[in-house]
């Protein structure tokens, strides 16, 4: 909680001030407003992503599912073609991309550098969106033709006031990603023993909690003060962020509690020399073990945190690119077949007003495609990379 619990508050303040100001509102008319028909299930996905970066995943779903159901019935299309890439886009980014917990989790447990592991998340996260979203949509679709019904609290996404331009509320959410990645790219470029200030100036400000907290204080002026919101008003959208989250810390407190006994106690060295003695890739072995632990307990989180735990000490011999590797191998591992011990899928289940079975041939389903896929684009990137 002490090193992950921050950031994770930073991530729902920044989330809720970009929902309450309707700055996500205007990212989805924009780029719909902007999109032809048969272009939709690809915009979806598109909102998915971006939306996606800074919001967790059930706070995405209660989002972007009104507004997918908005636009399903006003184009006449599938819910479930234009549904599933939304899907696809906001689970794809929970399990890969930081400042999702699991992701910051892994990095902080294998001692990953963020910034590196946020650049290979998001490349990965690209091709494993377009198969697992748009292209895998088409078949599902005929598999379970439903229509889209009247959007749950279809009357509460229309915002009021003023909002931010399209300009401004992508630049909010891709400031904390740029200020990470551009920190990786001056430690890689630029010698450690330089003077320059402005190299010190980008290292500290792409320091995780550095970059999470100036775009809090950034959203706080441009989806607040700018809109004309006084300091009460402002206060009360970031405290009432935090009330949601408080379920999300406690499993973290309690997998990373489990992450230490599994250390402290050498159950994590025993287990890592065993897959060493087996001959298992390191990635392949991380995948694996966040598959069986998903599969138990059906929370992305936990699994990513044990999972964790038990490959810290083979971490330990990796290059920081296989680190980075290794963090997206368990965090494709954590999104394997979501079913019914998975609040996700209950959740998923009645947004969309589905059947047990229908849910299992749509999000189950594109859960299991986007685990594999990931890990198959995650293996390309190691051999091309020269990780194996």
């Amino acid at each position: 909680i002490g090193d992950v619990g921050t950031l994770i508050a930073f991530g729902a303040i920044i989330g809720r001030l970009l929902i309450d100001s309707g700055g996500a509102d205007q990212i989805v008319d924009t780029v719909l407003d902007r999109t032809p028909g048969p272009c939709l299930p690809w915009a979806m996905a598109f909102i998915a992503f971006v939306v996606g970066i800074p919001l967790f995943f059930e706070v995405g779903i209660v989002l972007l599912i009104p507004v997918v159901m908005i636009v399903a019935r006003r184009a006449r299309q599938s819910l479930i073609l234009l549904g599933v890439p939304a899907l696809a886009g906001l689970s794809a980014l929970h399990g890969l991309v930081p400042p999702h917990p699991g992701p910051l989790i892994a990095i902080n447990a294998v001692k990953a550098d963020l910034g590196l592991t946020l650049g290979l998340g998001l490349l990965v996260a690209v091709p494993t969106v377009i198969i697992s979203g748009p292209v895998a949509a088409r078949f599902m679709a005929r598999w379970v033709p439903i229509e889209a019904p009247e959007p749950l609290g279809a009357s509460d996404q229309e915002h009021d006031g003023p909002r931010p331009s399209f300009a401004t509320s992508i630049m909010v959410v891709l400031l904390p990603v740029g200020l990470m990645l551009l920190r990786t790219i001056v430690e890689t470029l630029v010698p450690e023993d330089s003077d320059n200030p402005a190299v010190h100036a980008a290292l500290f400000v792409g320091k995780p909690i550095v970059a999470l907290l100036m775009t809090v204080l950034v959203a706080m002026y441009l989806f607040g003060a700018r809109l004309g919101l006084d300091a009460d008003d402002v206060s009360g959208r970031v405290g009432a962020s935090l009330g949601p989250i408080a379920g999300i810390l406690l499993i973290v407190g309690a997998g990373g509690g489990f992450k230490q006994t599994l250390v402290d106690s050498g159950i994590a060295s025993i287990i890592a020399a065993w897959i060493q003695q087996a001959a298992v890739p390191a990635l392949l072995a991380g995948w694996l073990v966040a598959v069986a632990v998903r599969l138990a307990t059906g929370s992305a989180t936990v699994a990513t945190i044990t999972a964790a735990g038990i490959m810290a000490p083979l971490a330990s011999h990796m290059s920081q690119t296989g680190v980075a590797l290794l963090v997206l191998a368990i965090g494709a591992g954590s999104v394997f077949l979501s079913h019914v011990n998975d609040a996700g899928f209950w959740l998923v289940k009645e947004y969309f007003g589905m059947t047990v079975g229908q849910t299992f041939k749509t999000w189950s389903l594109m859960e299991t495609i986007l685990s594999v896929v990931a890990m198959v684009t995650i293996s390309l990137l190691a051999l091309a990379l020269g990780v194996f």
